[in-house]
């Protein structure tokens, strides 16, 4: 799915050289990289050798010693023959080819063969992932998919240009500016119908129950995406969706949870966060909304590469669902920075976590701009929830596993971290020796007779889920009737998990 705001994946952008993990704070800039104009790629290779040796000021004995090293020679052969492959692509393949095309395809592979995660972004991709990150853009305001060859309007959003000229649910928008979308990428309909504040788009649109196309001028306008979705439900549950985590999302939460207390004042008796179908976003953001709810602890703790890189995050504290009972949503596409919320909260038994397991991305990727170049999306980090579980390939275990439908149980489960190609594996696998587990969490401490309530799996012949029904969302009304039946409880002291 996409949309004309731009909403992609979970990145972050920063100006200059910064480098910048996709989940965490900007990092120290790294030095500017060597930049030479090349004619053949043997002065690519030349100019590799040259960077080794001449690059930072290093003592002679120890050039020696990388002159003796057999895996330096190794290095510079292999060299060799990435030059030799890129000579005979520019001198033999069928059609012409750009020298960058052949070069940013040869990165990409070369990020891409490390990690699913890590890749290039070219100068335009990087721009697409800034103003993803950022939370709002120039565009129509249209949710989108594709079908049948056309771009099909899953849902204007409210007060945006597309939603005043009257664009509809299900509507098939077949031109753009005269120009068929057929044979278009999702992307690349995506991107045409993104631009300025203040410029124009002539959309084309085929809609059911119409017996001639539908033609409407748009002006394109300022779009800021709803990242947090809430209600009451019932009027004594507090709901709130996430969608992400952009530049926009904790700021979002906090003003959904200030708007349902005061619309239910003292009626409130527990709250609902739902990071279903959740793909992460930036590691600030995950963490200030885990924050959001807990006193004190640590959050979620990072190890790279080298052990003098690892960071750690605390609480501070401040709840501002103020001890409410809670319940966190997940499912098969929760990922990333929802992990972590999840982790935090179900670590320190502040939240049960309801539904079925997570997707398993435990890993961070920090975004270094190649000046003039875009930049790349590199692997440097797993992160840990505050018991030190990593849980790259393996995802968050629910506290109470709670099916979305009946067929769950026995349908093939859809992909997880753990199903990509070239995914990190958990770090009890990779280790040399076995590493003891984590100390088993807490357990939940609810009240008697509480957990009995709770079905795993809608009855047989119940509605199918209906995203504008709430009714027909059984995790939801699993997770209501779990906070009502708590509150309704005798009283007891709450024992939460210290870390």
């Amino acid at each position: 799915m996409g949309d004309v705001s731009g909403r992609q994946d979970d990145q972050r952008s920063a100006p200059g050289n910064a480098r910048v993990p996709s989940l965490g704070p900007v990092m120290a800039p790294p030095p500017p990289p060597r930049r030479r104009r090349l004619g053949t790629f043997g002065a690519v290779t030349a100019a590799f050798i040259a960077g080794a040796v001449v690059g930072p000021v290093i003592a002679l004995p120890t050039i020696q010693a990388w002159a003796q090293d057999g895996g330096r020679a190794e290095t510079y052969r292999l060299l060799n023959l990435f030059g030799d492959v890129f000579e005979r692509i520019r001198a033999e393949y069928v059609e012409p080819v750009t020298d960058r095309d052949v070069i940013e395809n040869a990165i990409n592979g070369m990020l891409q063969g490390l990690d699913p995660h890590s890749s290039y972004m070219n100068p335009r991709s990087f721009r697409d992932m800034q103003v993803q990150t950022r939370g709002e853009f120039g565009g129509l305001g249209i949710e989108v998919t594709q079908e049948g060859g056309y771009v099909k309007v899953i849902s204007p959003i409210d007060d945006t240009p597309a939603a005043r000229a009257g664009v509809k649910p299900g509507d098939l928008i077949t031109h753009l500016n005269g120009q068929s979308t057929q044979g278009l990428t999702l992307q690349e309909a995506v991107e045409q119908m993104r631009g300025e504040r203040g410029t124009a788009i002539r959309l084309t649109i085929r809609r059911e129950g119409e017996s001639r196309p539908v033609e409407l001028s748009l002006t394109r306008d300022v779009i800021r995406p709803q990242v947090a979705r809430f209600r009451l439900e019932g009027n004594d549950i507090a709901y709130v969706r996430l969608s992400s985590f952009n530049e926009q999302t904790e700021g979002a939460l906090r003003r959904a949870i200030t708007s349902m207390r005061n619309q239910a004042g003292t009626n409130l008796k527990g709250l609902i966060l739902d990071l279903r179908n959740n793909p992460g976003g930036l590691l600030d953001q995950a963490v200030q909304v885990a924050d959001d709810f807990l006193d004190q602890g640590e959050i979620v703790s990072t190890r790279a590469r080298r052990a003098e890189d690892a960071q750690r995050w605390n609480a501070r504290p401040g709840d501002i669902a103020q001890g409410l009972p809670m319940v966190v949503l997940v499912n098969a596409g929760s990922a990333s920075a929802s992990e972590i919320v999840a982790g935090a909260l179900q670590d320190h038994r502040r939240a049960i976590v309801m539904g079925v397991k997570s997707f398993g991305k435990g890993s961070v990727q920090t975004v270094m701009p190649i000046p003039g170049q875009g930049a790349i999306r590199l692997t440097t980090a797993r992160y840990y929830t505050p018991s030190g579980r990593s849980i790259q390939a393996t995802g968050i275990e629910p506290d109470i596993e709670v099916l979305a439908a009946r067929a769950e149980a026995n349908a093939p489960g859809r992909d997880r971290e753990a199903d990509l190609r070239r995914a990190l594996r958990n770090d009890g696998e990779r280790a040399a020796t076995p590493q003891p587990p984590p100390p088993p969490l807490p357990p939940l401490n609810l009240p008697a007779g509480v957990l009995d309530r709770v079905v795993r799996a809608p009855a047989e012949g119940a509605a199918a889920f209906d995203p504008t029904k709430p009714e027909t969302d059984h995790q939801l009304q699993q997770a209501a009737q779990l906070l009502r039946a708590i509150a309704a409880a005798p009283a007891q002291p709450q024992r939460r998990a210290q870390r």
